[in-house]
């Protein structure tokens, strides 16, 4: 599924961002759309403050899903 990204989807990254701290697999919200494939994601810790906010490209994400959904 090649699903168009939305604002407040949650996504995870598939790679480490060693200069923002983030580790592959950390989660993040976007919080908007900054152009073709490219967003502005958010990193909260587990007490829902900001660790980083940064532009991140389609390609360096996985969409995660909480309902069922379709293969």
């Amino acid at each position: 599924m090649n699903k168009k990204y939305e604002i407040l989807d949650v996504v995870a990254l598939l790679k480490e961002i060693p200069e923002k701290k983030l580790k592959k697999g950390q989660v993040g919200t976007i919080v908007e759309i900054l152009g073709k494939n490219v967003y502005e994601i958010e990193f909260c810790n587990k007490n829902g403050v900001t660790i980083a906010s940064i532009s991140v490209k389609k390609e360096d994400t996985l969409l995660l899903y909480y309902d069922l959904v379709a293969a």
